[in-house]
Parts: structure tokens; C-alpha cells; sequence
């Protein structure tokens, strides 16, 4: 298997989709390549609707505003996911390979000063935008569509699975790779961990030609002091992990790389593999073996935070039945027979297992938590409900389910077991709620979620911003941007200095 390298195994857009003409720009747009040929009914979801790629690059100034603006909030407001670029066939192509595309709001003194969308500028997507690609092409290269991170002044754009991470600027364009220093030898992860008490950045890091994943830890100088390799079968694939104050935690599940559909090209040689035990391992930060416990398989997407209890270990997670199948059936994204829940695991160091137990089986996805209290005991989180996301993930062979989802977001009270929800009206896709804090706040849940939701009257989309203390109520503000952010991944607040 050792002649596999991702280049081979994950082509995808970024290899099979030509560039085609340019398209004309208008007034604040940056011209793109054509956009893909439209699909047929429904066939393929994830080019439709609330995930239709947008084709142009655009950039708008004080931008107008229901409500107002907290002054407070003085930063960057940053999501990034797939937008591919030039695409001719739709069946050559899966959702998760698309171009990476970033869209950011800056807000300052209660202004919306400025929208932008950009491409994460790869040597492929330079080359189809028919622009330079400064210096030489690194090893896996690809245009970064999971994740946007601030780390130590820069802002990163991230990839799971061997690219490296790519820096943009504050107005989003692409400064170029970014090695940590030259000290991250391999692949990289899309779901870092930041542990602000030990200034550490934390990452489980895979690659389809490994016999084991790797624990990287990113010091406070920046550079990758630490390296774990743990040892594992069959290369699955290990999207997000968790990390506690002392303890490390891998979600090793049946999700395995497959080198016969590598060898066919297929888009995603990653299949649901029913002869691999699912196991999580629980690895001590300050070093020693992993110690693994089985549990019954499911296909775990996001951790939301997790934390010590005594000798237990709580993971909060939103997870799918088994199987799931990450390469989809016919649709052009995943497929999973089920609908995501809210899920809490607790490893019971003690006694050599873990308890699990669903505390919210209502559709949802992208959990997240107050940032600051990454590692360590939280109360609240916040997730969302997007119907389209949901149908699109229920679609298999060209065919979604007949049955009707909510669009909404979350606020969960984890001590209370209770969760209050944002309705959104219908057609209003919502995108993954990232919580700023209040400067100076005490309680954890005082300050903001935010998320970029499609407005349907307009055909674009809005950031909206509510009072995480008034969750339920109007929103403090929704800022409308002029265009579209498809439904993509994953964001954050990057606040001024």
C-alpha cells in the first residue's frame, strides 16, 4: 500500500475538474471560472440550492444592517468550506474535494466595514484562475476547505489528511503554506485543539499510507515539539478528536481507507469497513501508552468539547448510526442512513468502559463551545439544524427521503439538560454558530453566537448575530452580505489584537 500517496488516492476536484472560460465580473467581483453545468432534479444535492457554488469573488464595503452591531465586537468573522471551481461533470465530483473558499465579515465600532469571499490559492486554483503560483509546489498540495483558524498573528486554513495548512491575510488572501516553522513533517489535521491554559495547539493527524496516526503538539513558540505515533490497522480516517487537561482521546471508528477503490479512482477511497472494531484510545499528555476501549460502532462527525470528572473522561459529540458511508451513493457528498444527534460518552478510567447516551436526538450538526474552555468542564454548547444539510446527507442514488427537517439554531444547557432553539423560517439554511464571549465576561455563556444563515427572500445570505443570554429572542443584528455563502464547514472569530 506504501505506493499510494494522496495525490492518487484523493483526486477529486482538485484533479478532475478542467478550468473552463472566465465569466465576467461585476462591480467588487473578481472573476472565476464557469460555473458548473446545472444538475438535474435533485440529483446531485450537494451542488443545489443552499450548496450551490458561488462563481465570483466579491468584496463589499459597510455593509447594511438590521438591528445593531455590539461595539464590541471588533474582529474577523471567518468560515470556510468546499466551493468548487470549474467543475464540468458533477459526477466527478464529491462535496468534501471542493476548492476551499473563505468568507469573512469585519466588524469594527459597530460597523459591518467590509464582506469577502476568496479562494484558498493552491498552485491548482491559481492555475485555473490563470494567475502566478509563487515559489515551488509542496508535496500534497490542495486549496484548504475545512477550517479557519487564528494561531499566534496569522490565520490559518486547514485540510485534514496531508496538505499543509495555508495562511491568509487579514483580507483573505493567500499568503501561501504554512509549516510551523519548518518543524510539521506530514500531514496535518482539519479539527485542531487549542488548550489556552497551556498555550498548546493539539492535532491527530492521518494519511492514507500510515500503519498508525499521529499526536502532534504545537508549543507556545510555535513549532511541533512533540510527536506520538499511535499505532493502528487498515488507515481510517480520524476527522476531529478530543483533548482534555491531561489526556489525549482518538475516535478510531470504521471508517478505513480502501487501496482497491483507490485503484479504480475513485473519488473518496474511503469506505464503511464492518470487520474493524471501533475502539476509542485515551493517550496521557505527558506521554505513556494508549489504552483502548471497544465500543459498539457508529460514524462520530464533530466533538463538541470534552473533560475530566473524577477517573471519567465526558465527551460531548454529534454522531450518525452505523454505517455511514463518507463516499456517499450516487449523491455527490456522504451518505447516512440517520440523522446526526447529540451524544455524550463517558470513559470510566476505573473501571475499563465507557457509558454513552444520546442527549439530544433532534437533527443537528457542528457542535461548538466557548473556545476558552476547550479541555476543561463546559455547561453550554451550541449546534445547528439545517433541513437541506440533513436531506442532502439522506440522499442516496439521486433520491432524498420523503420527510421534512426544521432549520434552527441551538443552545444547549448541558448541566440541565435542557436546550433552547432559534427557529429560522424555511429555506433559512443555517451554517455551523461560533460563540464570542463579551470582553471581561464571567459567566461562560455571556456573549454572541453567530452564523452565516440563507436568507430566502433576499437569495443571499446574512450574518446573524444573537445574545447567547437571550438565545430564543430577535436577533441583536443581522448584517446582509450581497451574495451567497453556500453551506459549507467550519469558521471562527478572530478578534482585533
Amino acid at each position: 500500500m506504501t505506493h499510494h500517496t494522496r495525490r492518487n488516492v484523493l483526486r477529486g476536484a482538485a484533479a478532475m475538474a478542467a478550468a473552463g472560460g472566465l465569466v465576467g465580473s461585476g462591480v467588487g467581483a473578481r472573476p472565476a471560472v464557469a460555473a458548473p453545468q446545472a444538475p438535474t432534479a435533485r440529483r446531485f444535492p450537494f451542488l443545489e440550492g443552499a450548496f450551490e457554488p458561488v462563481t465570483e469573488e466579491l468584496t463589499a464595503f459597510d455593509l447594511p444592517v438590521t438591528g445593531r452591531i455590539p461595539r464590541e465586537l471588533n474582529g474577523r468573522y471567518l468560515r470556510n468550506g468546499p466551493n468548487v471551481l470549474g467543475l464540468e461533470d458533477p459526477r466527478a465530483h464529491h462535496w468534501m474535494l471542493g476548492e476551499g473558499m473563505v468568507h469573512g465579515v469585519r466588524l469594527r465600532d459597530g460597523r459591518a466595514e467590509w464582506y469577502r469571499n476568496r479562494w484558498v490559492r493552491s498552485s491548482q486554483v491559481a492555475k485555473k484562475l490563470g494567475e502566478p503560483y509563487p515559489g515551488p509546489v509542496p508535496p500534497d498540495d490542495f486549496p484548504c476547505n475545512t477550517h479557519v483558524i487564528p494561531y499566534r498573528g496569522r490565520i490559518l486554513a486547514l485540510q485534514e489528511s496531508g496538505p499543509l495548512p495555508y495562511e491568509l491575510d487579514d483580507e483573505l488572501n493567500t499568503v501561501g503554506t504554512y509549516d510551523f516553522r519548518s518543524t510539521l513533517k506530514g500531514a496535518f489535521t482539519a479539527h485542531t485543539k487549542y488548550d489556552a491554559y497551556a498555550g498548546e495547539l493539539h492535532a491527530i493527524a492521518y494519511y492514507p499510507t500510515w500503519d498508525h496516526v499521529r499526536h502532534l503538539v504545537v508549543d507556545p513558540t510555535g513549532r511541533v515539539s512533540r510527536t506520538t505515533r499511535i499505532p493502528v490497522a487498515d488507515a481510517p480516517m480520524i476527522h476531529d478528536f478530543a483533548l482534555t487537561e491531561n489526556h489525549v482521546v482518538v475516535l478510531d471508528m470504521p471508517v478505513t481507507f480502501d487501496p482497491a477503490a483507490a485503484e479504480r479512482g475513485d473519488i473518496v477511497p474511503y469506505i464503511w469497513n464492518d470487520k474493524y472494531p471501533a475502539r476509542v484510545g485515551v493517550l496521557p499528555r505527558k506521554g505513556g501508552a494508549v489504552r483502548w476501549f471497544e465500543v459498539d460502532p457508529v460514524y462520530y462527525s464533530h466533538t463538541l468539547n470534552a473533560y475530566e470528572e473524577g477517573t471519567d473522561i465526558v465527551i460531548d459529540m454529534t454522531n450518525f448510526d452505523a454505517p455511514f458511508f463518507v463516499a456517499g451513493k450516487g449523491s455527490g457528498g456522504p451518505y447516512g442512513a440517520g440523522t446526526p444527534r447529540l451524544d455524550r460518552w463517558t470513559i470510566d478510567l476505573r473501571h475499563g468502559r465507557v457509558r454513552t447516551r444520546t442527549l439530544d436526538d433532534r437533527p443537528q450538526e457542528f457542535p461548538r463551545v466557548n473556545e476558552a474552555l476547550v479541555s476543561r468542564r463546559h455547561r453550554y454548547g451550541y449546534s445547528a439544524a439545517s433541513a437541506e444539510m440533513t436531506l442532502a446527507y439522506m440522499t442516496a442514488d439521486g433520491n432524498p427521503p420523503d420527510r421534512a427537517f426544521s432549520n434552527a439554531l441551538i443552545k444547549h444547557d448541558l448541566l440541565r439538560g435542557t436546550a433552547q432553539v432559534h427557529r429560522l423560517p424555511r429555506g433559512a439554511a443555517a451554517s455551523e454558530a461560533v460563540f464570542v464571549p463579551r470582553e471581561h465576561s464571567a459567566a461562560e455563556d455571556d456573549g454572541y453566537a453567530i452564523a452565516y444563515v440563507h436568507n430566502p427572500d433576499r437569495r443571499a445570505s446574512d450574518l446573524v448575530i444573537l445574545a447567547a443570554q437571550d438565545f430564543t429572542g430577535e436577533p441583536v443584528a443581522r448584517i446582509h452580505l450581497p451574495g451567497r455563502v453556500p453551506l459549507g464547514f467550519h469558521g471562527s472569530w478572530i478578534p482585533d489584537a
